[in-house]
């Protein structure tokens, strides 16, 4: 069995703080998504590799060089290029051979042991599900029917789901479904999980499902990112930084080096400042702020303000501000 971490997406749903930086680097806590995945595979003992694209290749080869990985990289420099998920699968199946394939969304932050989940796997493909318990939040994912073990229906983001269990991105595929993955697309299906799931369901293919519980994250938005912060980030981690003794920091916060923290501001609880920041008489709380941003006399709760960012005089709740941007109200 191999193991591919799929990361070739452009992430468009999170610009502009994913325009210039790939959705699996992006920080929770005091790592990224990806190291989280690569710490679940690592005790695996499986050859593995990322997936991406060659925009993103040099961000993710000192990853793939830490963890001992290797990588497949899609020619692709654009959104409208981008290979799509079985796309991708077919293009690691023509280098690395056939083979079973756990495959996972590089995007997925998900509770369970992917050793507990191998030792389901029998020889049929095999889908992780989560219950969402919300028929609303169920139609932004691929629904799921069981009859025990056993997938009986699978709709990708449909209009009037039939039960509130979601496929979560994590996949075994046997070696003979992998091998259906040219048939499946130049029969013109949709480049989709989801839609190759249905596929293999139709032509009599056995699905089974492998259900957790305590918490999955998909980081396709805004309050999904923050949510998997509050999740995660159990204790602080600050590291080398210039602190007002008027400051005050409430655990958890991550605080990266060389961030001045001045004045009497606040940092948190559940908040991220990069690295060289400069934080002054503001308070931050449920927030991420990316690095070189300076915040001066504001109040920032459940945003994301990316790198390099001037904030002055305001009041942000619940904002996305892109990278460079200036912000300030009055002089």
């Amino acid at each position: 069995m191999k193991v591919l971490i799929m990361a070739g997406g452009y992430a468009t749903r999170l610009w502009p703080i994913t325009k210039d930086n790939p959705k699996a680097l992006l920080p929770v806590g005091d790592r990224v998504i990806l190291e989280y995945i690569l710490e679940k595979v690592d005790g695996l003992g499986l050859e593995t590799y990322i997936s991406t694209n060659r925009f993103f290749e040099a961000h993710f080869r000192p990853y793939a060089e830490k963890y001992g990985v290797g990588m497949i990289v899609e020619e692709t420099l654009h959104e409208d290029e981008k290979l799509g998920t079985i796309g991708a699968l077919k293009k690691a199946l023509d280098e690395l051979g056939p083979d079973d394939y756990l495959v996972i969304a590089g995007d997925n932050l998900f509770s369970f042991s992917l050793r507990e989940f191998l030792n389901s796997y029998d020889g049929k493909t095999l889908i992780a599900v989560y219950d969402v318990g919300d028929l609303e939040l169920a139609r932004r994912y691929g629904v799921v029917v069981l009859e025990g073990e056993r997938v009986i229906s699978f709709q990708e983001k449909p209009a009037e789901p039939r039960s509130t269990l979601v496929s979560t991105g994590v996949y075994v595929f046997p070696k003979g479904i992998m091998e259906r993955i040219n048939e499946y697309l130049s029969n013109g299906n949709r480049d989709s999980p989801g839609y190759f799931l249905q596929w293999l369901l139709g032509k009599g293919e056995e699905i089974r499902a492998y259900r957790f519980s305590e918490y999955w994250y998909d980081i396709g938005s805004a309050d999904s990112y923050l949510e998997a912060l509050k999740t995660l980030l159990k204790e602080s981690h600050v590291e080398e930084i210039q602190i007002s003794p008027y400051a005050k920091i409430i655990p958890p916060v991550v605080i990266k080096r060389g961030a001045k923290i001045l004045g009497r501001s606040m940092i948190g609880p559940y908040a991220y400042i990069g690295e060289d920041c400069v934080i002054e008489n503001s308070d931050i709380s449920d927030s991420i702020v990316f690095r070189s941003t300076v915040i001066r006399n504001s109040t920032i709760w459940r945003s994301i303000i990316d790198e390099k960012c001037e904030i002055r005089n305001l009041e942000l709740r619940k904002s996305l501000v892109g990278g460079h941007a200036k912000i300030q109200r009055g002089e």
